[in-house]
């Protein structure tokens, strides 16, 4: 099916245009009527090259109660997203050829938006089976794994790029597990412990050490490094000298960016994750979103009870796929944030990161995936529109300006507010 989608204001240019998609790709660009069989009017707002999350939680399999592939890429497109990407820590893991295998057929059933997994680490033989079905990265959660294991990792990553048709691409979750052992274990001596104790049993010095040794090992076995939900601004440095000389890039949350750990004291466990919100001095702010920045929500849903359980039982993560658009619009609509940046923060970066070809630009030959968006659309988050299975977020009752409006996906619309 062909499709013209008409008045369509596109980012850096002048006057209204036309785009032509056909059989899921776009196929013209004009500023002059284009034929079709079926049109969508726009009504002259902004439409974007797709928007992608690198970073998602869907729980699916074994965590259903949490989110599935369904409610979870639907929370997606109702957040403007066409693209995500699903981390490992699912229940079983995303570590063998079989959970692989069957993670993908899942998603392809539930899936309203396009999808890529990542895959975690095993051994060597096992990794070399999970590269034939073509995982997009692996993850390594290095706050789970002592120095000599990662070494190992690390290593075996490097052999697997050597020998197999393996991207080179790991994707970290930076914080080291000795020093995150240790503070967590002088905290819980207090005789009564505070919700923000958190932020301080997970320092930033975690995730500093943690990220220096990330770029040691990706260097050291020539793989290309990506730095999951990067929190502290001293970890930022690091990985902005190293991306000088290595492969290295990085991921922001909206939470990271929005709110420091005095958020502890107004919503408790709410905003309980991992890596903890730092320190305002430590902190990364919107001011450090550049022309190479990535956003990636960490979009992690839980259950109430999960949420709830005090300090150190409550689960850690956010959902943040419905929210994490209109925050940034309301920054821009603020003046903190060029407009500009808007596509490539939230879409072309990750797509050249990952490799993802066809997606990240709006152009003749590249994937029919747009993000529709209203700047002035005014109004306020409420938790219960939203399809995400997740019943909190600390963004709830927040005012927003900007809103996605429609999102497409290889030529069809799975969300339409307009």
């Amino acid at each position: 099916m062909d499709l013209v989608i008409k008045n369509c204001k596109l980012v850096d240019k002048i006057g209204e245009y036309f785009i032509k998609v056909e059989d899921g790709k776009i196929s013209d660009i004009s500023k002059t009527p284009l034929e079709t069989s079926q049109t969508i009017d726009i009504k002259n707002n902004y439409i974007l090259p797709g928007f992608i999350d690198p970073h998602v939680h869907f729980r699916d399999p074994g965590l259903t109660q949490k989110e599935d592939f369904k409610t979870g890429s639907m929370s997606a497109a109702n957040g403007g997203f066409t693209t995500v990407i699903d981390m490992p820590n699912t229940l079983p893991k995303t570590n063998t050829y079989k959970a692989l295998k069957e993670k993908m057929e899942l998603a392809n059933k539930k899936s309203v938006v396009n999808f890529e997994l990542q895959a975690g680490h095993n051994s060597l033989e096992e990794m070399e089976k999970m590269v034939e079905l073509n995982p997009i990265s692996f993850k390594v959660f290095m706050d789970l794994e002592s120095d000599e294991s990662l070494e190992e990792i690390f290593s075996n990553l490097g052999t697997l790029k050597n020998k197999t048709n393996y991207n080179g691409l790991v994707a970290v979750h930076c914080e080291k597990r000795s020093i995150v052992e240790n503070e967590t274990a002088k905290l819980k001596e207090k005789d009564k412990n505070e919700a923000i104790d958190y932020s301080y049993a997970r320092p930033a010095t975690s995730e500093d050490e943690s990220v220096k040794q990330a770029i040691e090992l990706a260097g050291k076995n020539d793989l290309r490094l990506h730095i999951c939900h990067l929190s502290s601004s001293k970890s930022l440095s690091l990985a902005k000298d190293a991306s000088k000389t290595q492969p290295v890039s990085w991921e922001f949350t909206p939470h990271h960016l929005l709110l420091d750990n005095s958020a502890f004291n107004t919503y408790g466990t709410f905003i309980k994750t991992n890596p903890p919100l730092r320190e305002k001095q430590q902190s990364i702010t919107i001011g450090d979103l550049d022309e190479t920045s990535i956003i990636g929500t960490d979009h992690a849903p839980h259950t109430l009870e999960d949420k709830t359980k005090g300090v150190w039982a409550s689960s850690p993560g956010i959902p943040n796929l419905e929210t994490v658009v209109p925050l940034l619009l309301t920054e821009v609509n603020k003046g903190n944030l060029d407009f500009k940046l808007i596509p490539k923060i939230l879409s072309s970066n990750a797509a050249k990161v990952y490799g993802m070809k066809n997606k990240g630009e709006i152009a003749i030959g590249k994937d029919a995936d747009f993000t529709v968006i209203d700047l002035k659309q005014e109004g306020k988050f409420n938790i219960e529109e939203f399809e995400t299975k997740a019943e909190y977020s600390p963004f709830d009752g927040w005012s927003y300006i900007g809103m996605p409006v429609m999102t497409i996906v290889n030529g069809k619309t799975v969300m339409n507010k307009l």
